[in-house]
Order: C-alpha cells, then structure tokens, then sequence
C-alpha cells in the first residue's frame, strides 16, 4: 500500500480537519447492513485501514470485539489513545494482513481501498478478507467513483483551517492532481502546525498521497472473483440505491465459501 503511512503528517489533526465525515452514521451503515445481510448480528470485526479508530472506538462501545489494521505508526498512536484496551491495533498492510482466525465482518471505509493503487492490490486485498472471514461473513467498504474523482478532485486547491485539542493552530495546504487517462489523483499536501498555543511559531511537513479510480463494473468484477456474493451497493449510508452521479459508493458483500 503505496502511501498509507504517509498519514504521518497529520494524524493528530485527522478528525479535526475531517470533521465533516459522520462516523456514528457510518456504524450505523454498518449495523442496518448486519440487519439487512446476516442472520445474527457479528462477535468479531474487523477495521480495516483503522486509521485514528474513531469508528473503530465507536463500534466497540456498540459491544462488538473490534480489531483494528493500519499503516500508519502515527495513527495508531492516536487510535491506541481513543480505543478501550481489549481493542487489537495492529501494525500491518492491509494488502498482507494475517490475523489469528475469522471475524465475522470486515469493514473499510472512508475511501481506503482507493490508496491500493498498483497493480493487483485490491485483488489481494478483496482475497484476503474473504480468506479471513466466517462463511457467509459480511465485508462492507466504501470508494470513491468516477464522478468525484472528475468533479471534486481534478485539478482542485483547497486550504484548510482547523484547531488541535490543546489549542495550537493548524493550516493545511491541499493540492489535487487527477489524471483521467492514468486513472490517478495525486494530492499534495502541506500542513503547518502550531508549535505552542499563541506563539504563531510553526513546524512544516509536506505529505504525497495517491489514489486510484475504480469503475463499479472493475470492483464488482474483483468481488466475484474473490469469491464474494454482492448483496448491496448504496449511494450512501443511508441506504439509497447507488446511481452513476454518487460521489462514493458503499458496498457490502457476503463471502461464499
């Protein structure tokens, strides 16, 4: 996974800058996708790209045995803060993870599956979650589509403002670079960071990440493939039936073995 453990730069500010990105809904995605998809709801799951765990945090205090997969060293210091001490966080790729046995669901959200850019990767990963899943197990996952890779991301600047808990000030400089003809945005960031409250003395880090767009036609393809029955594909955590203008798409999908 070419740029996961780039997250270094700022993953204290992660869901600060990300506030907009509702985790309680998307747990309660997860859980209507339980209702809906499975016979009883899981024991264990799976988080996947946990990143700072805040969803993952968020499902354990609903009573489910979380384990958490990242990276990113930096952004599981951060989830080893947020999480309750029977959380599992570990430090792996998610293209190559190896757990003890099953679990009974693997999520992945927030466009994590986008950062398997090269060759073969999401492959692997689609594989190994059917490998590490209970028959019949569910794997539910967001990704980006098309149309926000072309109409969102493209050529787009943003600069972002944001606060960390203990008041210093922080600045993110956020450059995309999407090539409809490599299917690759490229974003580039810079993020200032206060050094001490008030002080307006600030530390630099420059940070590449890179994804790649994926058509709803190539990941139901490689879902199949794996192994995976396709039980739903949504235009939001709401449930809505997924159309070609969505900016994500939420897919869940059962393990047939």
């Amino acid at each position: 996974m070419d740029n996961a453990s780039g997250y270094g730069a700022i993953a204290h500010i992660y869901d600060i800058i990300n506030g907009e990105r509702h985790y309680e809904a998307w747990a309660d995605f997860a859980e209507a996708c339980f209702d809906k998809f499975l016979p009883n709801r899981p024991e264990l799951v799976l988080d996947l790209a946990c990143g700072t765990a805040t969803l993952t945090a968020i499902l354990a205090e609903r009573g489910y045995d979380m384990t958490g997969i990242d990276l990113s060293p930096e952004m599981l210091a951060v989830a080893r803060e947020r999480c309750p001490e029977d959380v599992l966080l570990l430090l792996q790729d998610i293209t190559a993870f190896e757990l003890y046995g099953t679990v009974g669901t693997v999520i992945c959200s927030f466009d994590s599956l986008n950062h398997l850019t090269r060759k073969g990767q999401l492959e692997r990963t689609f594989s190994l979650v059917h490998n590490y899943l209970d028959p019949n197990g569910l794997f539910i996952f967001d990704m980006n589509t098309p149309a926000r890779f072309e109409k969102e991301y493209g050529k787009n600047s943003y600069q972002l403002e944001a606060e960390t808990e203990d008041g210093r000030a922080v600045f993110c400089n956020w450059q995309n670079d999407y090539s409809e003809k490599r299917g690759i945005c490229r974003f580039y960031l810079s993020v200032f960071t206060e050094e001490v409250a008030g002080t307006e003395l600030y530390s630099r880090r420059d940070e590449e990440w890179q994804e790649r767009c994926y058509t709803r036609a190539e990941i139901e393809e490689k879902l199949k493939a794996a192994g995976f029955e396709i039980c739903g594909v949504f235009g939001n955590t709401k449930m809505k039936r997924a159309a070609a203008g969505d900016s994500k798409f939420y897919f869940a999908a059962r393990a047939i073995k």
